[in-house]
This record gives structure tokens, sequence and C-alpha cells, in this order.
């Protein structure tokens, strides 16, 4: 069974190949994937790696606060993202009626 890992901090210039390279030492890497931003393309400065359980969680202990280009990882196991609530609600009014 594969565990996907939050990988936070990381320097904007790491790619993909990069965080995959970074994990496959402790393990073989399903998928690494570097967040970008939607609209420059430039890296959100975090990702996720999913790889066999127990790999993962080796990775885990090893690579928590490492130094990589001067920035100290954060790493743990991904926690599922919380559920918005659909449809409208919240931010800057968007649902009532106007009269």
């Amino acid at each position: 069974m594969s565990k996907r890992i939050y990988v936070g901090n990381l320097p904007f210039s790491t790619t993909d190949e990069d965080l995959e390279q970074l994990f496959a030492q402790h393990g073989q890497v399903d998928s690494a994937r570097v967040i970008t931003d939607r609209e420059t393309g430039r890296s959100r400065g975090f990702g996720f790696v999913e790889m066999d359980a127990g790999a993962a969680d080796e990775a885990i202990q090893a690579l928590d606060g490492r130094d990589l280009d001067g920035r100290a990882l954060r790493v743990n196991e991904a926690r599922e993202r919380e559920q918005r609530g659909g449809g409208g609600g919240g931010s800057g009014g968007g649902g009532g009626h106007r009269y």
C-alpha cells in the first residue's frame, strides 16, 4: 500500500525530478510532484510524493528538517484536504439576494 507525503519549504528551484531523486534514496517512488501556481507556473514551495508505506515512513524520518539548498524541509504524512462546502458561501458575499 502506498502513502502520500507532504513536502514543504522546498526551494523554488526544485523540480519534480529533484523531488523524486531525493525520495528514491529511501525506496520506490510512485509519483513526485512540485505544486505550481496556476497562473505563473512557478513553484509554490511544496509538493507531494507517493511511495510504499514502509519506505514513506523511513523517508519522513530521514528527510524532515533536512537542509536542501539552505531551507529546512518539512516532511510528513499528507492529510486529506478538508472538503470545502459547495456553492457560494463564505468569502465576499456571493450568494445573497439583491433587491
